[in-house]
């Protein structure tokens, strides 16, 4: 199933009131758009040309803008809003970095579908420099970077991919002749927005949690904010879904801001529910059916993961709503039968080892729970029932005899009070 149907079908989960009411920047920009119904620009040129760019039929396209829109939790009418920046606005130039990382988050946007990788860069945004999809190298392409820089001065989108390593002057990673560190606060000293994609961008992710010699963090592997000194809007997963990049970048090209974020500047369109609150095993987690074990009957049945080590109950992402490669329903690691590894959450990712039970953050389960198979009795025999009968046979005459006792006492009572009424009177 599309990733725009499911969107479209209200699976994210996300609505307005997910947006902080002091969002006044989208609001005011929802304000401000020409047209506020997709009905309305469906016969528009610029609209067909656009959905011709982008390889999509028209109702496709509009279909896509309405989906982002609904996925970053927007005001009604902001769909046309978007549908007119992707058709009509100069699409933003975006200098991408790499640093420390496995080139995970890149890869993912290459499996991305609504719209495909070369649609997204050629279409969407403007890719002036990207190290890994490049084609050209050395001089060339720092050149190349730096009239990008120049000649969009205070409005390219900086997105900086990898841990930056600070220790020994940052000398353990270099890009022409520059650190890591250099690069960055170059790029970003003229950036409209920079955005930490992946965990290790967003905190530091694996590259700070290596061990070397028994000691972590060898290389002193930090996220952008810390280098920068400032807030910067991150978009962590090991990899990220590329759709959170993807409506992020959609959202600032439509209302030239970056969406609301949480404390740690994570969109709240993406990370402000628990994995657990919308997994699909969540019913079993609350009926207390259990996986012990990979491969046990409880596993084999799609129970809860909680006691194989899943860590969506303290986990903040939208994997279960959104899923990853656009292959259908399950396509997310729990889906698949994996537990969650935590890896938006710094202190939880790569760092808790993956047996060890999450810490609930909205409910805890009972210690003890029903087996998944409980043993049953085979039914009592004709001598446990004839030993029943007479238990039950002697409990009855005891009632019984106990039920005439206390009828005589209340008579015997009662003859006594009318005697001493007798006496009295006679007095």
């Amino acid at each position: 199933m599309h990733f725009a149907v499911l969107l479209h079908r209200g699976f994210l989960g996300f609505t307005q009131a997910n947006l902080p009411t002091n969002d006044r920047a989208t609001r005011e920009g929802t304000g401000k758009m020409a047209n506020t119904s997709l009905l309305k620009l469906e016969g528009d040129a610029s609209i067909a040309t656009a959905s011709n760019r982008l390889g999509m039929p028209r109702r496709e396209f509009l279909q896509f803008c309405a989906t982002v829109a609904a996925s970053l939790g927007l005001p009604p009418g902001a769909e046309a809003a978007v549908a007119e920046a992707v058709a009509a606005k100069k699409r933003p130039s975006v200098i991408w970095l790499h640093f420390q990382e496995c080139t995970g988050c890149t890869e993912s946007m290459l499996r991305a579908e609504h719209p495909t990788l070369e649609r997204l860069i050629l279409d969407v945004i403007s890719l002036d420099y990207h190290e890994t999809l490049f084609a050209a190298a050395g001089h060339q392409v720092e050149r190349a970077r730096k009239t990008a820089m120049a000649e969009n001065k205070g409005s390219y989108i900086l997105v900086v991919e990898g841990a930056i390593p600070t220790r020994d002057g940052g000398i353990y990673c270099k890009i022409g002749g520059q650190t890591a560190i250099e690069l960055t606060k170059e790029c970003a000293a003229d950036a409209a927005a920079v955005i930490a994609i992946g965990s290790c961008a967003s905190w530091g992710g694996m590259p700070s949690i290596m061990p070397s010699n028994g000691a972590p963090n060898p290389t002193g592997a930090s996220g952008v904010a810390a280098v920068l000194g400032k807030p910067v809007v991150t978009i962590p997963g090991c990899p990220p879904n590329p759709y959170n990049f993807l409506s992020t970048v959609v959202h600032f090209l439509t209302f030239g801001t970056l969406p609301a974020v949480d404390e740690l500047g994570r969109p709240k369109f993406a990370y402000s529910r628990l994995i657990h609150e919308n997994c699909e095993r969540r019913a079993h987690f609350d009926a207390g059916r259990f996986a012990i074990e990979f491969g046990d009957e409880g596993h084999r049945k799609g129970y809860c993961l909680y006691k194989l080590g899943c860590k969506g109950p303290e986990t903040y992402a939208n994997c279960p709503s959104i899923l990853f490669g656009d292959a259908g329903a399950g396509t997310w690691p729990v889906g698949c039968g994996c537990p969650c590894i935590g890896c938006t959450e710094q202190g939880v990712g790569f760092s808790k080892p993956i047996h060890m039970l999450a810490k609930v953050k909205n409910v805890d389960p009972p210690q003890q729970y029903p087996r998944i198979v409980e043993e049953k009795g085979i039914g009592a025999t004709m001598g446990s029932a004839a030993v029943l009968a007479a238990v039950g046979g002697v409990a009855a005459g005891g009632g019984a005899m106990v039920a005439r006792n206390l009828g005589l006492s209340y008579k015997a009572e009662e003859a006594e009070k009318a005697r001493a009424a007798s006496e009295k009177t006679e007095v």
